[in-house]
């Protein structure tokens, strides 16, 4: 249970750095990047089980890219008041996290 809550802190502070570096993205607050978090989560988990596992972005491919990019683009709409993605910055915020992720993986492969 507390490596699941040291990963959503981890994604809610990674959330804030992309929505500080990247143009087309933007988060309110470290509250709203902790609820994105959760939200993003959520969607990818639900994506992976409708998809399959080739749908994850852990498969490091170009669907797994794409499909990071559509949860997070698609986020915005469950929680609007905490997040707001355009299309390019949900492209470069999985960009970023999927580099992000190869560097600092947040689970034991």
């Amino acid at each position: 249970m507390l490596g699941l809550i040291v990963r959503f802190i981890v994604s809610a502070l990674v959330l804030m750095v992309i929505s500080w570096l990247l143009p087309g993205i933007s988060v309110n607050g470290f509250i709203g990047a902790l609820i994105a978090a959760v939200v993003i989560a959520v969607l990818g988990y639900i994506a992976e089980r409708l998809m399959g596992k080739n749908i994850s972005p852990y498969g490091r491919g170009i669907v797994g890219f794409i499909a990071a990019a559509v949860v997070i683009y698609l986020s915005q709409f469950i929680i609007p008041h905490y997040l707001s993605v355009s299309l390019i910055g949900s492209l470069l915020a999985a960009l970023v996290i999927g580099i992000v992720d190869a560097f600092v993986p947040t689970a034991l492969r």
